[in-house]
């Protein structure tokens, strides 16, 4: 897309696509934060740099503040040329972006123009691409027709929807977005949670590559995943969508539970802590003879007990309530917890899906 001689560009999904490269000349800070999909940090001042002059503006002038600004953000260029850059062919266009899409970028592009690179900025910076998120996805799930995945917990959803993208079916994995399982034990080792903004704008980037026109299969979940919470639109949208309830013996949900949460076997202190958070819940006597069979090694018992105690009348509670058409739900059976009976099953559900779908596209209008 050729703007002709504007140095500048707003917000669209088809500016996403259009440049060959975003740059992000945010501070390292922001960036971590959130980012356009596919953004790289270039930043033209650091942490440090971005709060030394901010620090010069409010308590000596906005003069000095801009003066030594000028020189920092000089030399973070020249390097970002002689070495980021350096290999960029003389055709290049890149889109680069700050905050508000002033200064920081507009500094910036100017010298890749002066180089010969089409560079431009987007207009509005990161706050016009944040604007645009909040609204597409208040308007974007109305668009799919989903298939919420139903289940108590340790039945496999998880492993079902990636079976399930394996077999060519549509696929929202929101927990993956979310990088957690949803669950008080959820946390993943050694992955923290992103940040609201950033889980959203992965979840409109994720939104954005499916099929209206197929179904989306997508896990049943509360409003929130550990530190994160789903837009309201999406929760709405999926809580009147039709369900898919999996099912499973209590020792494959045993096999299947010891398995994903096995980093807390060698992180007695982390499943502490978590099981502290159930003492509200729960009683304060209960929780620690949880935290004593966790002690001995008895992980099948404590597995077990936190099912019956805590997981299974949760789901029972909260399911129905939440999600009024699981009571029509179609039931489909995990026969064990190996990979092969989860690609077997994901191959039967893709399949009727995409039969559904046909006998739609082939029933005559007004049917």
């Amino acid at each position: 897309m050729r703007t002709g001689t504007r140095t500048s560009v707003a917000m669209s999904a088809a500016v996403l696509q259009s440049f060959d490269a975003i740059l992000d000349v945010r501070s390292p800070a922001e960036f971590a934060e959130d980012r356009l999909p596919g953004a790289r940090n270039l930043p033209v001042l650091d942490d440090a740099e971005r709060a030394r002059i901010g620090t010069l503006y409010k308590q000596v002038s906005p003069f000095e503040a801009k003066r030594v600004g000028a020189a920092l953000v000089a030399r973070n260029i020249a390097r970002h040329v002689e070495h980021a850059l350096a290999g960029m062919a003389r055709g290049w266009r890149p889109l680069v972006y700050c905050w508000r899409g002033g200064k920081r970028s507009g500094a910036l592009a100017h010298v890749l123009r002066e180089i010969g690179w089409e560079a431009k900025t987007l207009e509005g910076g990161y706050k016009a691409y944040r604007r645009y998120v909040v609204e597409a996805l208040e308007r974007m799930p109305q668009r799919f027709r989903f298939r919420v995945v139903h289940g108590a917990t340790g039945s496999g959803k998880s492993r079902l929807l990636a079976a399930l993208a394996d077999a060519g079916a549509q696929v929202l994995d929101l927990e993956g977005l979310a990088a957690h399982r949803g669950s008080v034990l959820g946390a993943l080792p050694d992955c923290p949670q992103p940040s609201q903004k950033l889980f959203e704008s992965r979840l409109l980037a994720a939104l954005g590559v499916l099929d209206p026109a197929r179904p989306v299969f997508v896990e049943g979940e509360s409003r929130r995943i550990g530190q994160v919470q789903l837009p309201g639109a999406l929760i709405e949208t999926m809580r009147a969508a039709a369900c898919l309830r999996l099912e499973a013996s209590l020792d494959t949900r045993v096999a299947l539970l010891l398995d994903a949460y096995r980093h807390f076997f060698t992180d007695p202190v982390a499943l502490e802590a978590q099981l502290d958070c159930l003492v509200d819940l729960h009683t304060r006597a209960k929780v620690e003879q949880w935290k004593a069979l966790a002690a001995q090694g008895d992980w099948r018992t404590l597995v077990l007990r936190l099912l019956a105690e805590h997981y299974d009348p949760a789901y029972r509670r909260s399911a129905t309530r939440n999600f009024p058409r699981l009571a029509e739900a179609e039931s489909v059976t995990l026969a064990a917890a190996d990979a092969e009976s989860f690609a077997h099953l994901a191959r039967r559900v893709a399949g009727r899906g995409e039969a559904e779908r046909g006998a739609r596209s082939a029933a005559p209008l007004g049917a």
